[in-house]
């Protein structure tokens, strides 16, 4: 599922226009955006946990040439999914 297709998905359970939905959708995208580089934790029960983890640096090795290159340190998003979610799928 793309993001039209979650915002038709969105309008149609919830009985909002298209524009209002996608407003919404956007709305809740930048709003974890904004907690995350703040660097909260957006908790949704039942759903999930949006939250960043820091990356080490480390070696890698270009596939190419076979050479070693340093690769910096980073913050990156995670997801990690809540029971109910899990349960769910897994039924």
């Amino acid at each position: 599922m793309n993001k039209q297709e979650l915002i038709t998905a969105l309008a149609d359970n919830t009985g909002m226009f298209k524009a209002a939905a996608g407003k919404f959708v956007e709305a809740f995208i930048d709003t974890v955006a904004d907690a995350l580089e703040k660097g909260d934790k957006v908790q949704i029960i039942g759903f999930g946990t949006f939250e960043t983890r820091e990356r080490n640096g480390r070696y890698a090795t270009n596939p190419k040439t076979g050479e070693k290159v340093w690769v910096e340190s980073k913050v990156s998003p995670a997801f990690k999914p809540g029971k109910a979610l899990k349960d769910s799928i897994n039924k």
